[in-house]
């Protein structure tokens, strides 16, 4: 693993007053990046997407985060595959607006 990724989750908490707050939750975790393959970018764009990185990492370090920040670019996470028992890929596309929310 020679690349570090901030995983972006949120954490929700519940203020003096009742009312509950999102906040990000960051966890960086060490990964392989590269570029997603010429098929998959073309599959992607028939559907609408994106897709930029393929993002290999080790499974027990995701928890379900569709958001991700990678050399100060946000990108979403639109698919994941488990690859073998050890690790998953996730693959992610930047989009204009993406900040961590609702995805």
């Amino acid at each position: 693993m020679d690349s570090i990724i901030n995983l972006i989750g949120e954490t929700r908490t519940q203020d003096a007053s009742g009312v509950f707050h999102n906040a990000p939750d960051l966890r960086q975790v060490f990964c392989k990046v590269r570029s997603v393959s010429a098929r998959e970018f073309f599959e992607g764009g028939r559907n609408g997407l994106n897709p930029e990185l393929k993002i290999t990492m080790f499974a027990a370090d995701y928890q379900g985060e569709r958001v991700l920040e990678y050399n100060g670019d946000k990108y979403a996470v639109y698919r994941t595959y488990k690859a073998g028992s050890d690790y998953i890929e996730l693959y992610a596309e930047r989009k204009g607006g993406t900040n961590g929310e609702g995805h």
